[in-house]
């Protein structure tokens, strides 16, 4: 490619082409660039396309995913792997330099290993993260469980995002108890003012649905039935779990389907007798 600027000895043409700006007449090198700025890979056809690039940045770790790690090699031998083992030790130790970073390292751990458990999104794991993250900038974990407020993190993100999930199926993956669970959600709603409000029973039907291999007749009629109990108030100071799987029971009762009223209720998570009162109130 030619340059339009002329030669400053002999105002002839530049070819900046190469690494070397030179004259073509009279030979004069102007500039040289030896930056390469093409690719760094070889990128064949059929191969992998390569980047040097690392991983993205995430709000699920407590630097970002910005630090290193010291890997492992089957390689080394002897005084070499002694070697690098002490300096991984080390390593380790100085990446939290904090004993706020070390519970923030604990927190995060513990809310990837929930929102796994769950199979929930990464978008959820991620603004669990950030809550927690929150929660102990207010100084809301001095005195209290970690692992509580990293379960209390996961429940507040999946009621505002409307993903409900319930206090025992939070419970049953968390490391806290469900007075610790439930203590620190109040801290977080009561102090920091999440935008969590009633739980719709209508968010429970799908899954509850599927759990009990269920038709989608029943699971239509089940909303039909959950709309109704909103205009006759009957899902006012009720358990919204409680109330799906009664309006999936009448639904299958309407239809005839064989469903009983315990593995309904053990689906939700509640009492055969909080079923049956919601059912009663429905068939009324």
């Amino acid at each position: 490619m030619n340059s339009t600027e002329p030669c400053p000895e002999c105002n002839g043409r530049l070819d900046d082409a190469g690494e070397e700006t030179y004259c073509l007449d009279c030979g004069l090198v102007i500039g040289e660039d030896r930056v390469d700025r093409g690719p760094e890979w070889r990128n064949f056809e059929d191969g992998p396309d390569r980047k040097r690039t690392g991983a993205p940045l995430t709000r699920s770790r407590h630097d970002r995913g910005l630090s290193t790690e010291i890997g492992r090699s089957t390689r080394l031998t002897g005084r070499k792997r002694r070697l690098f083992a002490r300096l991984r030790r080390q390593h380790n130790r100085t990446r939290i330099s904090s004993r706020a970073e070390r519970n923030r390292v604990y927190g995060f751990t513990e809310v990837r290993r929930m929102v796994g458990a769950l199979g929930l999104p990464d978008s959820i794991r991620d603004r669990a993260c950030v809550l927690f993250e929150s929660a102990q900038n207010e100084d809301l974990l001095r005195g209290r469980s970690l692992e509580g407020f990293a379960a209390a993190a996961v429940y507040a993100v999946c009621r505002t995002d409307a993903l409900s999930r319930t206090l025992a199926e939070i419970g049953a993956v968390a490391k806290a108890t469900r007075d610790e669970l439930t203590a620190a959600y109040d801290a977080l709603n009561r102090e920091l003012g999440l935008p969590t409000g009633p739980i719709d029973p209508e968010e429970y039907l799908a899954r509850f649905a599927n759990q009990l291999e269920l038709p989608n007749g029943i699971e239509r009629r089940a909303r039909a039935l959950v709309e109704k109990s909103h205009e006759l108030g009957l899902t006012n100071g009720r358990n919204p779990s409680g109330v799906a799987a009664a309006c999936l029971y009448t639904a299958a009762t309407e239809r005839d389907h064989a469903l009983t009223q315990q593995s309904a209720a053990d689906v939700a998570g509640v009492t055969p007798v909080t079923l049956r009162t919601t059912y009663y109130d429905l068939r009324e």
